[in-house]
């Protein structure tokens, strides 16, 4: 199940666990570029097998798209992806943007997030209105497949975004780890 391009991006608030103080992060404090939400965790290898990607890919589109990391896994069936260890992630990768912790779950199943990592890219409109411009992979390696990581998918959706073009026609999904869902709360597409 997808979501349809355009989606307006719902409020949110979450833990950040890339911040010092333990501090939540809000929908109200994303600032005036693009965003780019993805779905990531600290145990998945299609997830290590793109880190140093997402950091590269964070310092590239710093100036026109704000990235943004959330962990929606049930930390319960899956404590290496609890806030400290998240936390340590981010800290061993150097990445600076928020690390959101989505402990209930409530947000990945508003975005019917699947897997990590998943790639969502929104178009800032003004006044706080975030649009869905692209959703899919970073490009099509995947460990052990012997393609090169170039972030070609995102990359090029990026720039499509800063030169206000329509909507990308290549948007294949992401492929990796399915999303950990609380057993018994898991959504209706998962069953």
């Amino acid at each position: 199940m997808v979501l349809e391009l355009g989606y307006q991006l719902p409020n949110f608030e979450m833990l950040n666990v890339n911040s010092s103080k333990n501090e939540y992060f809000n929908s109200h404090n994303l600032d005036n570029r693009h965003l780019l939400l993805m779905f990531i965790c600290a145990h998945c290898p299609f997830v290590k097998y793109i880190e140093n990607q997402i950091f590269i890919l964070s310092k590239e589109i710093e100036n026109t798209v704000q990235t943004v990391a959330i962990s929606s896994n049930d930390i319960v069936t899956h404590p290496s992806d609890s806030p400290n260890n998240l936390r340590l992630q981010a800290q061993t990768q150097g990445w600076s943007f928020p690390y959101l912790y989505d402990e209930n779950q409530n947000f990945a199943k508003k975005l019917k997030a699947a897997c990590t990592p998943d790639f969502y890219l929104f178009s800032n409109e003004g006044d706080g209105d975030f649009l869905l411009y692209y959703h899919g992979q970073l490009d099509d390696s995947r460990p052990g497949n012997n393609i090169p990581l170039s972030g070609k998918d995102l990359r090029s959706a990026v720039k499509d975004l800063n030169q206000d073009n329509s909507y990308p026609s290549n948007q294949m999904p992401s492929l990796g780890c399915n999303i950990k869902w609380t057993p018994g709360k898991e959504p209706s597409w998962f069953k």
